[in-house]
This record gives structure tokens, C-alpha cells and sequence, in this order.
């Protein structure tokens, strides 16, 4: 290889292969962007015997350090029958350690519902209860919507409409 070629190689290599290598590092912990909550987020969720539909457009998420998320969505539950459906409404799935409003969630897939009471359940995908806290809720919060997560100096807001709680990455 003569050195005009040996040179134009190692170029394109720099120009082509590394940023496409080095993209895959830049995944930094925080909020993840709609794209990649598309990219992640399932379309379907088993839960209770049962297939539900994701809500994508309801659908939040979060990377933690090394790349590991955490995502919530809305799910349709109108296939569930009333007693599982008045509690359950979506998805959590979480690759880390959680402390919801100072209960542990080890890494895994769940079910979560907030009451109309203002009360946060957390249950594992056969539908028992894992544990059922006080959620706060934001008077204050001039356009709720159906679900968001926000980051709130080193932890997270979970929000459902108006009611949410704090998600702190262990």
C-alpha cells in the first residue's frame, strides 16, 4: 500500500468509523429523549395472564449510569377484568435499584396504578400488591398530562396528571 493510500485510509476511518463508534458512548444518565423512548418502550406488555397495548404516546423514561433505563408507560386495559383494571393502568420496567418515595424496587417489570386518592401501588406482573404509598400531587402544575417523568436534583418526578412521585436511581 503505497503511503497516499495508507493515509486516505486511516482518514476515512476517522471520519466514518470512529464517531459512529463513539456515539454509542455518549449516553449520558438522564431523561431520555421521545426517539429513544420510541426505541425502547415495548408495544405490547404482559401483565396478569394478559397482552396490553402500550400507549407510546403516554411513555416516559430515564438511562441511568451504564445505560440502564428505567421506563413507565400507559397501557390499554380495557381487555382486564374490572377489579385488575381499576388498579392497574401501566407499565414499569427498571434495569437499576429504585427508591420510590423511600421503598426499594429491585430491577425488574411491574405494574403501577395511582389511586384516585392519591396513593402510588407498585405490583409484580401477576397482580399482587409489592406496596402502596402516599403520592403527592401538584395543585400547581399548569398543563398536566396523562404521564411524564421530570428530574428534580438527583432524583425524578413521576407524574400521572397532577399526583406523582419520587424516583431515586440506587
Amino acid at each position: 500500500m503505497t503511503r497516499r493510500t495508507c493515509i486516505s485510509a486511516v482518514a476515512l476511518f476517522f471520519c466514518f468509523v470512529v464517531p459512529f463508534v463513539l456515539s454509542g458512548q455518549d449516553a449520558k444518565p438522564g431523561l431520555l429523549s421521545i426517539p429513544e423512548v420510541k426505541q425502547f418502550a415495548p408495544a405490547v406488555y404482559f401483565f396478569r395472564g394478559q397482552s396490553a397495548t402500550v400507549q407510546i404516546r403516554n411513555a416516559a423514561g430515564l438511562r441511568a449510569q451504564e445505560g440502564k433505563l428505567v421506563l413507565v408507560a400507559l397501557v390499554d386495559t380495557s381487555g382486564y377484568s374490572h377489579d385488575v383494571a381499576e388498579k392497574y393502568q401501566g407499565l414499569l420496567i427498571t434495569e437499576v435499584k429504585l427508591n420510590i418515595e423511600g421503598s426499594d424496587l429491585p430491577p425488574g417489570q411491574y405494574g403501577f396504578g395511582f389511586t384516585d386518592d392519591a396513593k402510588f401501588r407498585v405490583m409484580d406482573v401477576g397482580a399482587n400488591d409489592l406496596f402502596l404509598i402516599s403520592a403527592k400531587v401538584d395543585e400547581n402544575l399548569r398543563r398536566p398530562v396523562p404521564l411524564k417523568i421530570t428530574e428534580d436534583n438527583g432524583s425524578y418526578r413521576f407524574y400521572a396528571g397532577r399526583k406523582w412521585v419520587s424516583l431515586k436511581v440506587q
